[in-house]
C-alpha cells in the first residue's frame, strides 16, 4: 500500500471514502468466491498445490498416512509433549506422508509375511554314498 499523507479534514474524508470503496470491492470478490458449492470446493482445492505432491493425487495409503501417522505419533510417543512439539510432529509427518504409497506398503507387507511363512523342509534325496544305493 502506498503511504497516504493526510494534511487536513478533506484528505481524511477522501481517504475514508476510498477505503470504504475498497472494502466493498473486496467484499464482492469474496462473496463471488463463496457463491456456490462448486466455487467453495474450487476455493479450497486451490489451497492445496497441484501436481505430483497434491493431496488428491495420492492413493489411499498416502491419504490414510496423512491422517493416521500424526494422530498415532501424538497419541503414543509424544503423549505428554507440548503444543509446539505436537505441531512439529504433525508438520513433519505430513511431509513424510508423500513418501508412502501402495507399492512401498505392499513391499513391506511382503517382507513381513515372508518372515512368518513356514519353511518347507528341503529333501535332498538319498545321498549317493548311502547303503541304499
Amino acid at each position: 500500500m502506498a503511504d497516504v499523507s493526510i494534511n487536513n479534514a478533506g484528505d481524511l474524508k477522501a481517504e475514508i471514502i476510498r477505503l470504504r470503496q475498497l472494502k466493498s470491492e473486496q467484499g464482492t470478490a469474496i462473496q463471488a468466491r463463496f457463491s456456490s458449492p462448486s466455487a467453495i470446493f474450487h476455493t479450497f482445492g486451490s489451497l492445496f498445490p497441484g501436481g505430483k505432491n497434491g493431496i488428491f493425487n495420492q492413493d489411499i495409503f498416502g491419504l490414510l498416512s496423512r491422517i493416521l501417522l500424526p494422530l498415532t505419533l501424538n497419541k503414543t510417543i509424544f503423549r505428554n509433549s507440548n503444543f509446539i512439539v505436537k505441531a512439529l510432529v504433525g508438520y513433519l509427518s505430513q511431509k513424510a506422508s508423500h513418501f508412502v504409497n501402495e507399492d512401498k506398503v505392499m513391499s513391506i507387507w511382503d517382507k513381513v509375511m515372508s518372515v512368518f511363512e513356514k519353511k518347507k523342509p528341503v529333501d535332498y534325496g538319498i545321498p549317493p554314498e548311502s547303503e541304499a544305493s
